[in-house]
């Protein structure tokens, strides 16, 4: 005779990267833990991104302490599952200016930076060719970052899971949400889903982890927070000695990142892959979920490489690829519990640096379940905070 297993504490929507560090954290703190996932573990924006580990991007606020905590937490996680086996690396980030007054403003954004606890180095233009000597001469200097990192984020989502496993989780995959479960006080109990063998999964708290539609889903849930889909393409070459050492990306890139315009963006990103490939992004706009190619797009992203690495203008694209980064008006992730379903949490709204905040999303998520106070102050990632903005 086989037992029904006990009702989990803690139900995950959502199999990419940040809800994989929900498991793991959750797991890791002795909850009981089930995930769902609609498609395959990773099959979302996890798989059409670049892996990055950031610091470098961020101004001084609630986003960068979030990632300086999770860049300390990824290492650890490194350390658990093995630094191969999620291909972590710390190749640290360079950013490069092409102007004296883009140099004197990235200064500026340096020296805030460190005060927050940002190992950046300023460098002139010697030092930047001997970080990069492939990098074009027309560059004045930039900044060095031994903070920022990488992993494969597929990878690194699956063996985030496999540990979750291992301590007793449970993953449904190709299992969809279809509405939420609550009790007679309007309390969030679980969820139904189009699973003839599971069609509904009952909890303790429900955490929406469902990257860019986390959205749709939590108007399902009658608890709507905007995260909305901002297209991003990435262009793949073909494989290469190490002729591009770090991430490497424009100033330019950080006021893109921070940028509220819907419509399209390019600033160039570009750096190696073990594998030999140089990854080239990143573009943005609010196009909806089209999922269309654009030529012009994938033109323009080619030609801001060629202008950051010469070389590369003799080099063949093997593809491009694109994605959609979960979008918040205000820049900031959606975490915590939400007053106006008790039961639900978020963690989603992390547009593209998800995989980079996965570890600090996790572990604070796991603390608030666990009784235990947030490393972090949640409120300015508080997910009714949108409401007061709206008149």
């Amino acid at each position: 005779m086989t037992h029904p297993s006990p009702r989990p504490d803690v139900l995950v929507i959502g199999a990419g990267i940040v809800g994989a560090a929900c498991a793991y954290y959750c797991t890791a703190a002795g909850l009981r833990v089930a995930v769902v996932e609609r498609g395959a573990i990773g099959s979302g924006t996890t798989s059409a991104c670049e892996g990055n580990i950031l610091v470098s991007d961020k101004e001084p606020g609630p986003e960068l302490d979030l990632a300086l905590l999770s860049s300390r937490l990824w290492q650890e996680i490194a350390e658990d599952l093995g630094r191969s086996a999620i291909e972590y690396e710390a190749k640290g980030g360079v950013v490069v200016a092409g102007s004296r007054e883009t140099a004197e403003g990235l200064r500026h954004l340096t020296a805030r930076q460190r005060t927050a606890g940002v190992d950046a180095v300023d460098i002139g233009a010697d030092e930047l060719f001997e970080l990069e000597p492939n990098v074009t001469r027309e560059a004045v200097g930039g900044a060095f970052y031994g903070q920022d990192a990488q992993v494969q984020p597929t990878l690194a989502a699956a063996r985030l899971l496999r540990r979750a496993r291992l301590r007793g989780a449970t993953v449904h995959v190709g299992t969809g949400v279809t509405g939420f479960v609550r009790d007679k006080r309007g309390a969030v109990t679980g969820v139904r889903t189009d699973s003839a063998d599971v069609p509904v999964l009952h909890a303790r708290w429900v955490v929406n982890a469902a990257g860019t539609w986390a959205g749709q889903l939590s108007e399902l849930a009658g608890a709507p927070v905007p995260v909305l889909p901002r297209k991003g393409f990435v262009l793949v070459t073909e494989p290469l000695p190490r002729v591009v050492r770090h991430k490497v990306y424009t100033a330019e890139y950080v006021a893109n990142v921070a940028s509220s315009d819907a419509g399209l963006e390019t600033s160039v990103v570009v750096e190696g892959t073990r594998g030999g490939t140089v990854l080239i992004g990143a573009s943005r706009e609010r196009v909806g979920f089209d999922r269309r190619m654009s030529l012009p797009v994938l033109r323009k992203l080619a030609a801001q490489a060629i202008g950051l690495f010469p070389f590369l203008a003799d080099i063949s694209l093997l593809r491009g690829y694109l994605g959609f980064r979960p979008y918040c008006p205000d820049h900031l992730p959606v975490i915590g519990p939400d007053p106006r379903a008790p039961g639900l949490l978020h963690a989603c709204g992390h547009e593209g640096a998800g995989i980079g905040l996965a570890g600090a999303t996790g572990h604070l998520l796991a603390q608030q379940l666990s009784g235990e106070k947030p490393d972090l102050d949640l409120t300015p990632f508080r997910p009714d905070r949108f409401e007061e903005a709206t008149p």
